[in-house]
């Protein structure tokens, strides 16, 4: 799957990811009025109000880009109708060519570990037919629980060609509670590292792992040592635009041929008619200014690469 992923990124050009992380909030009122007259103020509304939001976002930047991400909990505040807007959507970007990065962080252990992997990557066997569950490509894993946590995931990438990006260094405010105490004189995000090289060199394809880490674009200096741990390991960076991580920051997520990293932004782009310098197309328009904002970050992260 990472070859997959990487192919994608060369033909665009473009190694970035959009997020598609709903609320209710960003989504233009022509959009939530229609859902809501034909659905209701209801939770089948609501969904309805994403995917049709999520939809045009898909139809105007899906040419530009290798690949999305969307985050899960966005989707099921809704329930059950939200979780069928998930489905929804990972069918459809995956019809328009896109690479579908679930973004879960999912991670227990023995076999709900396993239940969640088969439920997300892999398949599950329902009487004589084996069958689809929710069928990303990749999908966000947390290590807390250790080993037999994340090998199931690993075991389902062997099995079925897919890949996890496993949480190392998170790219928000308090991630350094746990994530840089020190263990043997060593920061804790190095030594889950370690565990990523070790899990990923049982899916290595080429170059790259299918077992790629979550590392934040907003802590530049560990991204740094980040990528000399791990040569052979694809970053999933969030933390640009929004959180306040700049295309500068993201220069050491990569290695020499420019490859080694993908770049998410999530409302920065989907709500991307809301803040100048995009405004300007107003929400009638809320596509085509998200394209905008795919076409600068691009060329705001190739400046630096």
């Amino acid at each position: 799957m990472i070859n997959q992923l990487i192919q994608k990124i060369e033909k665009t050009k473009a190694p970035v990811c959009v997020g598609l992380d709903p609320m209710l909030g960003y989504i233009p009122e022509q959009v939530t009025a229609k859902a809501f007259r034909e659905f209701g103020e209801t939770l089948e509304g609501a969904a309805e109000a994403i995917w049709q939001f999520n939809k045009e976002i898909i139809d105007c930047t899906y040419d530009l880009i290798p690949a999305v991400k969307p985050q899960i909990a966005m989707y099921e505040q809704f329930g059950i109708e939200g979780l069928m807007a998930y489905k929804k959507t990972v069918d459809y970007c995956q019809e328009k060519g896109l690479i579908v990065i679930g973004d879960a962080k999912r991670g227990d252990i023995g076999s709900t570990s396993a239940a969640y992997a088969v439920g997300h990557l892999g398949t599950v066997q329902v009487g004589s037919k084996t069958l689809l569950g929710f069928h990303t490509d990749m999908l966000t894993v947390n290590p807390y629980l250790g080993t037999d946590g994340v090998k199931p995931f690993v075991d389902v990438c062997k099995e079925s060609d897919k890949g996890i990006f496993v949480l190392v260094k998170t790219s928000n405010p308090s991630s350094g509670e746990f994530q840089d105490q020190l263990i043997d004189g060593k920061p804790l995000y190095q030594l889950v590292a370690e565990k990523v090289v070790a899990w990923g060199s049982e899916v290595m394809e080429g170059n790259y792992s299918n077992v790629g880490a979550v590392v934040g674009a907003t802590y530049p200096e560990m991204s740094r040592v980040l990528r000399k741990l791990m040569p052979n390991t694809y970053f999933l960076v969030p933390g640009y635009g929004a959180q306040g991580g700049t295309a500068e920051d993201l220069k050491y997520c990569f290695n020499e041929d420019g490859l080694g990293a993908i770049v998410n932004s999530s409302r920065g782009i989907i709500a991307a008619y809301k803040k100048a310098p995009y405004d300007k197309f107003g929400p009638e328009h809320f596509g085509e200014a998200s394209r905008q904002a795919v076409v600068d970050m691009v060329a705001d992260i190739s400046r630096v690469l």
